[in-house]
């Protein structure tokens, strides 16, 4: 664990980010652990959006009931009230959100240097999370088009999912899954897609993203992507949102990795790092 947080200051340190002390308290073993923050840059303009919260409903979105004992199994524990893991995640949200407003954010990528650092089970949780806020709407993307996972992780098994939509085989209306969560929609992935780095490059996802992060001022688009050191699939993604949140398991992940990630983040608003499935650790918050 502390050759990780070492590995993490001296990769921020390297390309100029400094770091903001705040009070340390401990926390229990496989909860997240924000480390990091560095500084972040003018936001975009919004498109047209529309404010009102109650305009959302879900007459043309599919309404799927979620199996709690699966999203257990999976480590999808926000919907669980009476896990104290939950508060966490809430934390983190509160973060997340107060940084994004204040530079006009919408737009949320997910990612992390390797395979197995658990970034798709942090993206679900916080945006549960997130869509638990009154005024806040979330939509899950499922943008890991070579390992789709969302879909898996929360039990939905739906009949047309981005694949279709890439395919124009579907509109976006007939992807879009409500998992029975108030504010929360989920554009699941079913299956890996060929050439994935050609497609998330294409007009049709760029537009996508923009009609995601225009359509509602309420909404935060939150989106799993792959593996950084693994393809360009997620640095393709990365040059079209507002910021990222990164996530780095606990002894998955050596300072190479670290430090090459760091580099190839030095244009995007990386809100902090995560620090998965830690062990008898402690929290610097990152703001």
């Amino acid at each position: 664990m502390e050759k990780i947080k070492g590995a993490i200051e001296k990769a921020r340190l390297a390309a100029g980010h400094g770091v903001v002390p705040q009070e340390k308290r401990p926390i229990r073993a496989e909860r997240p652990v924000v480390n990091t923050a560095v500084p972040v840059k003018d936001a975009q303009s919004p498109a047209h959006v529309e404010t009102d919260v109650d305009k959302i409903d879900y007459e043309k979105t599919q309404v799927v009931k979620l199996d709690l004992n699966h999203l257990d199994k999976n480590r999808i524990i926000a919907l669980n009230e009476r896990d104290p893991r939950t508060s966490i995640f809430d934390s983190l949200r509160t973060q997340v959100i107060q940084k994004m407003e204040e530079n006009n954010w919408r737009t949320l990528a997910i990612i992390s240097p390797t395979p197995g650092c658990g970034k798709t089970s942090i993206a679900i949780n916080l945006a549960i999370s997130i869509a638990e806020q009154p005024q806040k709407t979330a939509i899950l993307v499922d943008f890991d088009l070579r390992r789709p996972r969302v879909a898996s992780y929360l039990g939905l098994k739906v009949e047309k999912s981005m694949n279709d939509f890439l395919h124009d085989n579907a509109e976006l209306q007939d992807i879009l899954v409500n998992p029975s969560v108030p504010r929360l929609v989920v554009l699941p992935t079913n299956r890996p897609v060929n050439k994935s780095s050609e497609m998330l490059s294409s007009s049709k996802i760029s537009n996508l993203i923009k009609e995601l992060r225009g359509r509602y001022d309420s909404r935060i688009v939150v989106i799993d992507l792959p593996p950084m050191l693994n393809s360009d699939d997620a640095m393709v993604v990365l040059q079209q949102v507002d910021c990222a949140l990164m996530v780095v398991g606990n002894g998955l992940v050596n300072e190479a990795d670290i430090n090459e990630s760091m580099r190839l983040l030095a244009k995007t608003n990386l809100l902090g790092i995560v620090i998965n499935k830690a062990e008898d650790v402690q929290v610097r918050d990152y703001y």
